[in-house]
């Protein structure tokens, strides 16, 4: 599954397969559909809407550097294996950018990868 993703206002060509999660290993020694789902859980949390919560709460509940790590290879990883011209290196890849947004380009690349992990096989277990 491809999309083209806006990201620091140039677009951006992401590619998710089942090869990803394999890239990701070899490449980065983890596990990313681990990472991914622990990455997606940190991320609603902190997103959620926080209604009564105290400006010390809303400040404390951030992403951490690991969080942000896994978006960054992620991203990078989905974006070379769409574009073989893209840098080998994800900091390289990274360089290319003023900066831009985690949230806003996160529930594109879960929503991108989430497409690749839907079934069509209907349950036999009722």
């Amino acid at each position: 599954m491809e999309r083209t993703i806006t990201v620091d206002g140039k677009e951006v060509k992401m590619r998710a397969s089942a090869l990803i999660p394999r890239l990701y290993r070899f490449k980065f020694g983890r596990d990313m559909i681990r990472d991914l789902a622990q990455l997606k859980k940190n991320f609603e949390a902190v997103t959620k809407d926080m209604g009564d919560a105290s400006e010390d709460e809303k400040k404390e509940a951030q992403l951490t550097v690991m969080d942000l790590t896994v978006f960054e290879n992620t991203a990078w990883l989905m974006a070379k294996h769409a574009d073989a011209n893209i840098p080998d290196d994800p900091d390289e890849w990274l360089q290319g950018f003023e900066m831009f947004s985690i949230y806003e380009v996160l529930p594109q690349i879960l929503e991108l990868w989430e497409g690749t992990n839907r079934t069509t096989a209907i349950s036999k277990k009722k």
